[in-house]
């Protein structure tokens, strides 16, 4: 079992500055942001400032730090974040060509020994790796080529193999795709929200899950990628007037947050490339209560007049005639009839 003794973390390597690449591949949108010009010198500044910050925290060895980065803006990044990858003796990673080339934007420089590649298709196994690094005494971060881990990215059968193996898994909240869209989609509604990610890319798949979406009554966000968003839009037209929220790129320059029903998604894809282009979030609104569930009720009076009423009558007669009694509608009437008899029952 490690130990939860704090001790004082490892040296690091050379801070020297080196300019980030810059791509316009999905794997590395956290990097666009950096631009061709060299911002890792700035950013001195801000290690220095987690270090002054993070640095009498406590962060014991032989612990997992599940580590969020940024989803394309490299200011977004975090002093904890900043200082666990700084000081970490091994940095696990869902590509370590694109971490390597986020560490460099931020002027940090790894060699290649201290980067171990955990992805979807080695988790499992490499999982073993991280532990035996663990047991030696090692803080090991586990970084995903953009936002929180373990979220859709890689990172939730390491984090169960660790704890299992009885090592502390610390995470260091950050950006992510899913709570940045929701707090700019202006959803209202009880209830909170579904992470549903990434649908099949199969169309028939794809359309039964919406199908059943369709039924859901609190928000639901989604992922896409560019390739099959409108696809993803064509299916999701289903839902008809239910509101949804398009992000895309977000944090980027080029940023997109536009709310619209389901049924007019296609027509705004296909208005103009850049609609197709980037990466994607999407927010289904929660669906509008049913007007018997609002703040609307029956007034005293015509509550009283449909007791009476009720215990006199069959439902639907008592219903009927307090409509006629009172002028309130048939519906709300007999919602709360209902919920009366439900309450006799």
């Amino acid at each position: 079992m490690p130990s939860e003794k704090s001790e004082a973390l490892p040296a690091t390597a050379s801070e020297t500055a080196t300019d980030a690449s810059s791509t316009s591949s999905g794997a590395t949108t956290a990097l666009t942001a950096a631009g061709a010009g060299g911002l890792a010198s700035t950013y001195n500044k801000a290690f220095q400032a987690a270090r002054e910050a993070v640095g009498p925290q406590n962060h014991p060895a032989s612990t997992l730090y599940v580590v969020a980065t940024p989803i394309g803006n490299l200011a977004d990044i975090t002093l904890r974040a900043l200082y666990v990858i700084e000081r970490a003796n091994t940095l696990a990673c869902e590509d370590t060509r694109h971490t390597q080339q986020l560490l460099r934007a931020y002027g940090l420089d790894r060699s290649n020994s201290q980067l171990l590649a955990v992805h979807q298709h080695n988790e499992s196994e490499a999982a073993a790796q991280v532990i035996a690094r663990l047991a030696q005494g090692e803080r090991v971060a586990y970084v995903s080529d953009a936002g929180t881990p373990a979220i859709s990215d890689p990172g939730a059968r390491l984090v169960a193999a660790v704890a299992a193996a009885g090592y502390r898994v610390m995470p260091l909240p950050g950006a992510s795709s899913v709570t940045t869209l929701l707090s700019a989609a202006g959803v209202v509604g009880e209830g909170g929200f579904v992470f549903t990610g990434f649908l099949s890319s199969r169309a028939t798949e794809r359309q039964r899950a919406i199908e059943t979406l369709s039924f859901e009554t609190r928000a639901v966000v989604l992922l896409e990628a560019p390739h099959r968003i409108e696809a993803l839009a064509q299916a999701l037209a289903l839902l008809g007037s239910r509101l949804i929220t398009v992000g895309r790129e977000l944090t980027k320059q080029f940023e997109t947050v536009h709310t619209l029903e389901a049924q007019k998604l296609p027509a705004w894809f296909a208005e103009k490339a850049d609609n197709l282009r980037g990466e994607f979030a999407l927010v289904i609104h929660a669906l509008d209560k049913p007007k018997a569930e609002n703040d609307e009720a029956l007034d005293a009076d015509s509550l009283r007049t449909l007791k009476l009423l009720l215990a006199e009558l069959p439902l639907k007669t008592a219903v009927k005639v307090t409509s006629d009694i009172t002028g309130v509608s048939k519906n709300l009437i007999y919602d709360t009839a209902l919920s009366l008899k439900k309450g006799l029952d």
